[in-house]
């Protein structure tokens, strides 16, 4: 006994992308066993959904200040730890105040100890 297989295309408008959203909601709704094809159905909308909303929904990149602060506090640390991660005390208050800009060997310590992305901590600000 075969059932009818739902051929799923790609997302291109707005009508089609409420009705995915639709039916990922129904099928969320479900207890979906493990690689069946409503499980299937819904990692494969779900993949095309993210695709639709970064073309058309794109988020901006936080700023790089914003960024620092948001991850010293979600790590647990503070600003102290930062002096440590910069090397000097006085570049930290200059940097979080936007004085100073970050250098290139403060972008990388930044990313390796925080894990900052990069492509943050070079934007403008």
């Amino acid at each position: 006994m075969s059932k009818k297989s739902v051929m799923i295309k790609p997302i291109k408008t707005d009508k089609q992308y409420n009705k995915a959203l639709s039916r990922i909601y129904t099928l969320m709704q479900k207890d979906l066993k493990v690689n069946s094809d409503e499980s299937d159905e819904l990692e494969i909308l779900s993949v095309l959904v993210k695709e639709y909303e970064n073309i058309h929904f794109p988020m901006p990149k936080p700023n790089p200040l914003a960024a620092i602060r948001f991850r010293l506090e979600q790590m647990g640390m503070g600003e102290a730890e930062l002096s440590e991660i910069l090397g000097h005390r006085s570049r930290k208050s200059e940097i979080l105040s936007g004085k100073r800009k970050l250098s290139l060997s403060m972008i990388r310590k930044l990313n390796e100890v925080l894990n900052i992305p990069a492509e943050v901590l070079i934007q403008a600000y």
